[in-house]
Order: C-alpha cells, then sequence, then structure tokens
C-alpha cells in the first residue's frame, strides 16, 4: 500500500512535468504546423543560463527560475524570429530537421560553454517529506505538482477567453482564414514559441535537483512529452496533457507490479498498439477530408 501511494503520487509529479513539455509541443504545432524535437534542449540550455544567475549573480533558487523564465521567453521568441519565421515557405518536414539541427547545436555547445559536469538546482522547498498513509510524501514534489496544475489551468483559462487564446485556436484551425479574419498569426505564432520556452525551462528546473543541469538531462522529458503527444492527440490542446498523466501512471505501475526490466518495453507496446488502433489518438478527432 505505502509503494502504491508513492507511486500514484510519483506519477502525478512525473505526469505534470511531461505535461509542461507536451503542452509546449502542442502549441509550436497547432500555431506552426511542426513538431518541434528541439524542445528539450532548448529548455536544457535555458537551465544552464539560470543555473549561472544562481551561482554568479548569488539568485536565490527561485529568483534565478523567475528571471530564467522571462529569458526563456525572450530566447523562444527569437529562435521563431531568427530561424523558423525565415523558413515558413518550406515544408513541414523542412522545419523539423531545421529543430534537429538545433540539437546538434545545442547539445554540442552546453558542455563547451558550460562544461561536462552536471550541476544541480537546490530544490525550491526544504527537502522534507510528511506522512500520507504512511507513505513519505516530499514537499517539493508536492509544489512541481501545483505548480504543473497552476500553470497548465492558466494557460487553458487564456486559450479560451482571451483575445490571445482565441487567436491562436484561430491559427491552430487555419491560418489562411485566421490572418483573414485580421488575426495577426505573426504574433499568435511568436508568442506560442515564448510560452513554450517556459514551460520547456519549468519542467527542467523541476528535475534538475534529481537529474542535474546536463546536457543530455531533457532526454527522457522530451521522449514523454512526445509520446504524450501522439497518443493523445496534437488537433486537441487538453488531449497531450491527460496522455502524459496516463503515460508516467502507466509506466510507474509497470515497472512496479509487471517487470522492472520489462515494464517500459511493455508500455511502448501498448502505446504502439493504441496509435495503431486510433491513429488520431486517445482523444483526438478523426479528420475527415472533403473533396
Amino acid at each position: 500500500m505505502d509503494s502504491l501511494i508513492q507511486i500514484i503520487f510519483r506519477s502525478i509529479e512525473m505526469g505534470g512535468i511531461y505535461s509542461l513539455a507536451a503542452f509546449g509541443i502542442t502549441l509550436i504545432f497547432r500555431s506552426s504546423n511542426m513538431t518541434n524535437f528541439a524542445q528539450g534542449s532548448m529548455a536544457m540550455f535555458n537551465a544552464y543560463i539560470s543555473y549561472i544567475l544562481m551561482k554568479s549573480l548569488g539568485f536565490s533558487t527561485p529568483l534565478a527560475a523567475l528571471f530564467g523564465v522571462i529569458i526563456s521567453l525572450v530566447i523562444g521568441g527569437v529562435n521563431y524570429l531568427t530561424i523558423i519565421k525565415k523558413a515558413e515557405n518550406a515544408s513541414s518536414v523542412a522545419k523539423q530537421i531545421i529543430t534537429m539541427g538545433l540539437i546538434i547545436l545545442l547539445t554540442g555547445l552546453a558542455p563547451i560553454i558550460f562544461g561536462t559536469d552536471p550541476v544541480y538546482f537546490p530544490t525550491i522547498l526544504p527537502n522534507k517529506t510528511f506522512t500520507v498513509l504512511g507513505s513519505a510524501i516530499t514537499y517539493n514534489g508536492l509544489f512541481n505538482i501545483g505548480v504543473s496544475v497552476i500553470l497548465v489551468t492558466v494557460l487553458f483559462l487564456l486559450l479560451k477567453y482571451t483575445r490571445f487564446g482565441l487567436g491562436i485556436r484561430m491559427t491552430a484551425s487555419d491560418k489562411e482564414t485566421a490572418m483573414l479574419m485580421g488575426v495577426r498569426t505573426d504574433m499568435v505564432t511568436l508568442f506560442a514559441w515564448a510560452i513554450a520556452g517556459a514551460f520547456g525551462l519549468i519542467s527542467a528546473i523541476m528535475i534538475a535537483p534529481m537529474s542535474g543541469v546536463q546536457p543530455n538531462m531533457m532526454n527522457t522529458i522530451q521522449i514523454a512529452a512526445l509520446i504524450s503527444c501522439v497518443l493523445g492527440g496534437l488537433n486537441k490542446f487538453w488531449g497531450p496533457i491527460v496522455a502524459a498523466y496516463i503515460f508516467a501512471i502507466g509506466r510507474n505501475v509497470l515497472l512496479l507490479y509487471v517487470s522492472s526490466t520489462w515494464g517500459e518495453q511493455i508500455l511502448y507496446v501498448l502505446i504502439i498498439l493504441i496509435i495503431n488502433l486510433r491513429p488520431q489518438g486517445l482523444f483526438g478527432r478523426k479528420e475527415i477530408k472533403k473533396v
């Protein structure tokens, strides 16, 4: 029972981290019609910048995280303006290859600029625990859950009730029609890239006390986020979010109760079967082509 409660708690925490990265990928996909494979690498690079703010300038962890988020917003927007926007007439595949190039660039530059040894963020809250039904739960884990839920909820409210959200939804549905109706699609896409950059950094800061800040720190998160996007369906904003929690819970339960060796492989086989049965994802809608 103790193990089950800890697994559920840990799964919800990791599901929240996956959901932030997945939401960033979904925002970019819906606004730019492309998959940003460099989401994790961009988050890693921004995490290094936040660490430098903390160590070199003496910022506290929360203050370094706050300034890091602001810098990530700027860097995300600059990436769009200087790289992606210049290739707006290229095919979606070509744009995705560009993001793969960004992965190579950022993971190559990181050890040259920041060194090869992992550096560790302190946890934002004291590394203490409290007990729930005999299971030890960390305050920092609870904080991560709260932050991820609040951020995703706030962004959903922005998407539903603001002009910015309406612009993103219209751009996601039909960019040409949105432009004809006066939506500044370039600005919408710029903000989508900026928000995605910030969400990526927040997910990186959440795992940094455990994994350390190092060039490959976001590999697992990036893979989980991409799987969540495909599993949940990219044509609904909330689909990948729910799928992120399903993936996290399924992975941990299989590892604990089925096989610590084969649990993850079994999960991937199940996901492949689901995608074959529902190519549009668990929550996506099947697109009907009109002739």
